[in-house]
């Protein structure tokens, strides 16, 4: 058992299964919800229930919420029963709720005030990870406190990674979220046209599952050697087969009258960068024209990072 005493604010789907799992890990713990129900396993498990906030702040030495979003959480922080009220000096508050960067600096000035460190620490994984303990923790804040904190976000995250700056771990959740729900669009497409033109679902799925896309090889092998290198020649697969290969889709798209709306967007882009000359460099050149759009961003890594 541990002298740190956890308070955790948020007891849902998410929430239930994290503070279970901080709970198990040995720490003594105080919980808040809306709904005391949701507390029922963990006061049995012999947590301590807290009446609002401001009570669970007054006794606790690291705080996390996990709230619905932005709105939820400061009114939690700043309320009239909120943390600001109850929070002691060199306490520590960890915000796991999907919220936004810009609201958390500005939460994370407030409560420096009163000698208290904020940390925003989005997770991902779903409900089975937090019930689990396979959650992605995604950590912005100070360095020296992240670490001294590592082992109890480990009681409840597999893969806890430190990301920077205060709001830099909610612009990461943020970001990766995106990724998630642009890739669901394409694959939405591209299923209802590869069902539509004959294909069993099961098989269609098994082969995008074996294909390099189902292996993650664009996130771990591809865009590694190309893009985050700046290194487009000799080109990994060259510019105009990629476009032939989304311009084939398309036309089986048009025959059997599925829209494409974002296989067309990754058309128009290819063929932009095809007209810059590129034809005949690696086609992850074409991922330079958002760069150009974003105000010349350049995403590389250092050598470091690339070896």
């Amino acid at each position: 058992m541990t002298d740190t005493t956890v308070g955790f604010i948020g007891l849902g789907n998410m929430g239930g299964g994290m503070s279970m799992n901080i709970a198990r890990g040995g720490y003594n713990m105080v919980v808040h919800d809306l709904n005391r129900d949701t507390a029922t396993q963990l006061l049995e498990y012999g947590a301590e229930w807290a009446e609002s906030p401001k009570e669970l702040a007054e006794v606790s030495d690291v705080i996390f919420t996990s709230l619905p979003g932005p709105a939820e959480v400061e009114a939690v922080a700043t309320g009239d029963e909120g943390l600001m009220k109850g929070i002691k000096p060199g306490s520590v508050w960890l915000d796991l709720s999907t919220s936004s960067p810009t609201l958390i600096r500005r939460l994370a000035g407030v409560f420096a005030e009163k000698g208290v460190t904020v940390m925003d620490a989005p997770v991902s994984g779903g409900v089975r990870g937090a019930q689990h303990g396979r959650l992605a923790i995604m950590v912005g804040g100070d360095e020296k406190v992240f670490e001294k904190l590592r082992p109890l976000l480990e009681s409840f995250g597999d893969r806890v990674t430190h990301t920077g700056d205060i709001g830099s771990g909610s612009i990461c959740k943020l970001m990766h979220n995106s990724v998630g729900y642009g890739m669901q669009m394409i694959l939405s497409e591209c299923l209802t046209l590869g069902v539509k033109a004959g294909v069993d679902p099961e098989k269609l799925v098994e082969c995008i599952r074996n294909g390099s896309v189902g292996r993650g090889n664009l996130l771990n092998v591809t865009l590694p050697e190309t893009y985050f290198k700046g290194i487009f020649d000799p080109p990994n697969f060259a510019l105009r087969l990629a476009r032939k290969d989304v311009a084939l889709a398309l036309e089986l798209g048009r025959e059997y009258d599925v829209p494409m709306a974002a296989a067309g967007h990754a058309y128009n882009e290819l063929t932009s960068a095809i007209n810059r000359g590129w034809g005949e460099m690696d086609s992850r050149i074409s991922l330079l024209l958002q760069e150009e759009r974003a105000g010349d961003v350049e995403v590389r890594f250092s050598e470091s990072e690339n070896d």
